[in-house]
């Protein structure tokens, strides 16, 4: 009976219209303006999924696919969106939450930042914007919030660099393994010299990902062999730095724990935005597992998440099961078809939501939340 049920609810899933760019009536509103190619305006935007509503119509197709693509049939892509809503909230009400944008800054490794989400690491974002990863820099120090900035990005770490708004903005930086240690030694010298406070070390992909949108258009991984990545490297890695290195793409209480017994300060939840192994679950997935299994490794290290994240509500969920920062992608790197005021918006939009739907579910103090906030009985399929 339980096997019946559970093949039910995963065909209602693979059933549901998918809704990439949810219909909030921005077509009807904006779509005769950009129809001869012009930018919509950016005051005209209202919520994060229109940035890449904006970006489809405004980006040529290959650099929009670049950003948009996921690994293979996209289900862990679409998995990543769907997931939020699969877990309903529990509303309190009656609370004084008049409060509660005082309790919104947050330090990540003991650095302040005036909200607990962060840019995550995404590569070429000269795609959307000649100046790149430059707006990323800039539009995060206006925010007061942390950038992870990617190996892969279309500005030199230079660039980056010299972006800063003064010498105390921190910055993360983000790397992939190579087997050259020779090489690895100068770009961590050269992540120290940048003023870096952290390195973020990729760990899901060992090798290439398998994305069928990407190769279409030329734009998929390059990178064809397979990288040797153990426990016992991760040691010689850190051995070569003096700045902490945070494991990127922890998908399994089982990593976790190992993680832990390894000595990092922080572990990163991801599975590459739905980029890498299709059939990977989401962070918000991962996050429940360790809470349901090793709740302790919220109070043992520092737990960041990414994916999927468009909301404020999506942000208050992966908080309320211990998760300290979340990693915000895709609608950063669509809001650089604006620039640094794109940027900027982004960063608004989603403060502003996080406080008022806090409020709104009865949060006096985000600090406080937990996870009795949601229903997390939903694990499989959809409930009506």
């Amino acid at each position: 009976m339980r096997l019946s049920l559970l093949a039910l609810a995963s065909v209602a899933l693979a059933a549901r219209p998918f809704l990439d760019e949810p219909d909030t009536g921005i077509e009807e509103q904006l779509g005769e303006i950009v129809a001869n190619g012009t930018l919509a305006p950016l005051k005209s935007l209202v919520g994060l999924p229109d940035f890449q509503w904006s970006a489809r119509q405004f980006m040529n197709a290959s650099s929009y696919t670049y950003y948009r693509n996921g690994a293979a049939g996209e289900w862990s892509y679409r998995n990543n969106l769907e997931v939020f809503m699969r877990f309903k909230l529990r509303p309190r009400v009656l609370k004084d939450v008049t409060k509660i944008q005082d309790s919104i800054p947050t330090t990540i490794l003991g650095h302040n930042f005036s909200a607990p989400f962060f840019i995550a690491p995404c590569a070429r974002g000269g795609y959307a914007h000649p100046d790149g990863e430059v707006n990323f820099v800039k539009g995060a120090a206006a925010g007061d919030i942390l950038y992870m900035a990617s190996l892969y990005s279309s500005r030199s770490m230079d660039d980056i660099t010299a972006a800063k708004g003064n010498s105390s903005q921190v910055l993360f930086q983000q790397v992939y393994l190579t087997e050259n240690m020779t090489e690895t030694q100068q770009l961590f010298r050269k992540i120290e010299a940048a003023g870096s406070k952290a390195i973020v070390l990729t760990v899901d992909g060992p090798g290439t990902g398998i994305r069928h949108r990407a190769a279409r258009f030329g734009v998929g991984s390059a990178n064809i062999d397979l990288n040797l990545l153990t426990w016992e490297k991760y040691h010689t890695l850190s051995n070569m730095t003096s700045l902490p290195i945070i494991p990127k793409g922890i998908q399994t209480v089982d990593d976790a724990r190992e993680a832990v017994a390894n000595g990092v300060k922080a572990i990163y939840l991801s599975n590459h935005g739905g980029r890498q192994l299709d059939g990977a679950p989401s962070s918000l997935e991962v996050a429940l597992e360790i809470h349901q299994n090793e709740p302790d490794i919220f109070k043992q290290v520092e737990v960041y998440a990414d994916g999927g994240v468009r909301y404020g509500s999506d942000v208050l969920k992966l908080l309320s099961l211990g998760v300290r920062a979340v990693g915000v992608g895709r609608p950063y790197m669509f809001s650089n078809i604006y620039g640094e005021e794109g940027v900027k918006r982004v960063t608004e939009m989603l403060k502003f939501e996080l406080i008022n739907d806090a409020a709104n579910g009865g949060i006096g103090d985000l600090k406080k939340i937990g996870p009795e906030w949601v229903d997390w009985r939903a694990l499989n399929g959809w409930y009506s």
